[in-house]
């Protein structure tokens, strides 16, 4: 599925000013445009999705919880790894083993390649390479009409900031800000989803296409993003008592409804989305001066709020 970007640019002006004009009482052409803060004050039930329970993970530590939610439509075979790894509970007890500064936090079996290495069961110890994946039904596109130096095309995929080459028919997700990658060594099968990362630096975009994304993170980022850096090379940890444990990742349809976090993540898919992506290209509050008129992809958030909220968080 893909979009008309100008069109759908137009569609988010038009809205935009609708919803101006609508707050204020006045004429359209004279409406100041609303912030990103009112649009999603103003959008309806339509414009929001609920986590799939069966693609959402929790990542528990003793600081609080860390919600993922995968892309099996992205990276397929590794996502089916890592389902297969959390429901035979290979994390749990083990640890956060890297805390790169503005790079990747990362866990992993601090006794990987070590006598006493935990199995891994019924999962593959190899995988192939999903750096990118065919165009197709299960890679839903919304393009963002601003240049990228990475790819001839970005946009979204259901809540993912992704590119994608029409030449060639591949697309792929990108290391924007929270993203979920499968690390791994110089053997391009080797990234099993026994070692995970999620980016919590500035975006690392050379990455992409050279590594497995297979989700992100859409609650819990200041778990990760506050944990002291590692003081070995690459941020790692040296001693064993600077890992950070972790008490276990499920995927949320094994954890009873009651203990659920209840998330609903902004469609990127509607005219409500592009007044968003529009808002933040051209920023108009009291304080900016200057708008930008461009946008990066990992510069758009994707907002997420609790279903049962009557307005969303504030925008950041």
């Amino acid at each position: 599925m893909t979009s008309n970007a100008p069109a759908r640019l137009a569609l988010a002006i038009a809205l935009a000013f609708s919803l101006a004009a609508q707050a204020e009482d006045k004429p359209a052409a004279a409406a100041k445009k609303p912030t990103m803060a009112e649009i999603l004050a103003a959008s309806g039930a339509a414009d929001w999705r609920p986590l799939d329970p069966q693609n959402t993970l929790y990542l528990e530590l003793a600081s609080g919880r860390v919600v993922i939610e995968l892309a099996p439509g992205y990276s397929p075979e590794h996502v089916a790894n890592i389902k297969t790894l959390v429901k035979e509970a290979y994390y749990d007890g083990l640890a956060i083993v890297r805390s790169h500064d503005n790079y990747v936090v990362q866990w992993a079996d601090p006794n990987d390649e070590k006598e006493g290495a935990r199995p891994l069961g019924s999962a593959k110890a190899n995988v192939a390479a999903e750096f990118t994946v065919p165009i197709s039904d299960a890679t839903p596109f919304t393009r963002l009409p601003d240049f990228d130096g990475y790819a001839p095309e970005v946009g979204f995929a259901q809540g993912m900031p992704a590119a994608r080459d029409p030449k060639t028919n591949q697309t792929w997700l990108t290391h924007c800000y929270g993203a979920l990658g499968v690390a791994r060594g110089n053997d391009p099968t080797g990234g099993n989803g026994s070692s995970l990362y999620v980016i919590i630096g500035h975006a690392p975009r050379h990455l992409d296409r050279n590594i497995a994304v297979a989700g992100r993170v859409v609650q819990g980022m200041e778990q990760l993003s506050v944990l002291p850096r590692g003081t070995g090379p690459l941020g790692f940890y040296e001693k064993p008592e600077q890992h950070v444990p972790i008490r276990s990742i499920k995927l949320a349809a094994d954890v009873p409804e009651a203990e659920r976090s209840k998330l609903e993540v902004l469609r990127t898919d509607t005219p409500t989305f592009d007044a968003v992506i529009e808002a933040r290209r051209n920023r108009k509050d009291d304080w900016y001066q200057v708008p930008a008129g461009h946008i990066e992809l990992c510069n758009v958030l994707i907002p997420v709020r609790p279903i049962d909220a009557a307005k969303p968080a504030a925008a950041k």
